[in-house]
């Protein structure tokens, strides 16, 4: 058994060496349709997503945050980046940097409740 993220494992599962059970998202992967979420699949409310972003020093001026994340969403806005992106198993999302300190924010506290009530600690 294997917990993996669908961009790592999509070659495998769709050569057929690995058997997707189901996605740890709220909703389906549109790369993989035919696999229910984990929700779905009966344990509703579950969500665990895999996340990536560009991220600047603290103290960047906004001058540079704001051409950064113009080019970066430029380049997620062009279709055969998004095509291929979308075909690896991710889903581009190319928010603005306070949605993303928000989401991040998020997790933070998401993770941090999780970690509290199963007593994680590092060793």
């Amino acid at each position: 058994m294997l917990f993996a993220t669908i961009p790592s494992a999509i070659q495998h599962i769709q050569a057929g060496r690995l058997r997707g059970l189901a996605v740890s998202r709220a909703k389906r992967s549109s790369a993989l349709p035919d696999i229910p979420t984990v929700a779905e699949a009966g344990v509703p409310g579950y969500e665990a997503i895999e996340w990536n972003g560009g991220m600047v020093p603290a103290g960047t001026p906004q001058a540079v945050i704001r051409r950064i994340h113009a080019s970066l969403s430029k380049v997620l806005s062009m279709p055969a980046i998004s095509e291929r992106i979308v075909g690896l198993g991710a889903e581009p999302v190319g928010s603005s940097p306070a949605e993303f300190a928000a989401f991040i924010k998020s997790e933070l506290a998401t993770w941090s409740k999780v970690i509290k009530e199963v007593g994680i600690s590092i060793e």
